[in-house]
């Protein structure tokens, strides 16, 4: 079954003085994030970006996707913690996601674990959705 996800944004002005806000989404988890594009290319101070956000779905995405992925393999995680960091180059664009995940699977070695990030990183529907990104990394670690 598809699902369909949205969000609506309201922009004021041009790029460089404008300004917007992401005014809702359709779960209601979110809205009135302020979003700039000095928030995008140089300090946040109290907004969001685009990229910012996209780390935060990628992180997601990717444990979700991991979780399944060690279930499946008989080895659940009692926890993962993910963090994504997403390089934004004015002028480029996005160069680089780098995920890093620590992870407590009993039953599993660290060779496992890494297989089984790195699997999850390709099969990540957001990292799919990423393919045009140049470069995506993962780094593992068991705790």
């Amino acid at each position: 079954m598809a699902t369909e996800r949205t969000a609506s944004v309201t922009w004021r002005g041009d790029l460089m003085s404008g300004g917007g806000t992401i005014d809702s989404v359709g779960s209601g988890a979110l809205g009135g994030l302020d979003v700039s594009w000095p928030a995008r290319a140089e300090e946040p101070g109290g907004l969001t970006s685009p990229e910012e956000l996209l780390a935060a779905a990628h992180a997601a995405c990717f444990s979700m996707a991991l979780s399944h992925g060690l279930a499946g393999a008989g080895t659940p995680p009692e926890s993962l913690q993910t963090s994504a960091t997403v390089t934004f180059v004015p002028g480029t664009g996005i160069t680089k996601i780098a995920l890093t995940v620590a992870g407590r699977v009993p039953g599993l070695d660290e060779a496992g674990f890494r297989e089984a990030a790195a699997g999850a990183k390709d099969g990540c529907p957001v990292s799919k959705a990423l393919a045009g990104v140049p470069e995506i990394t993962v780094e593992s670690r068991l705790e």
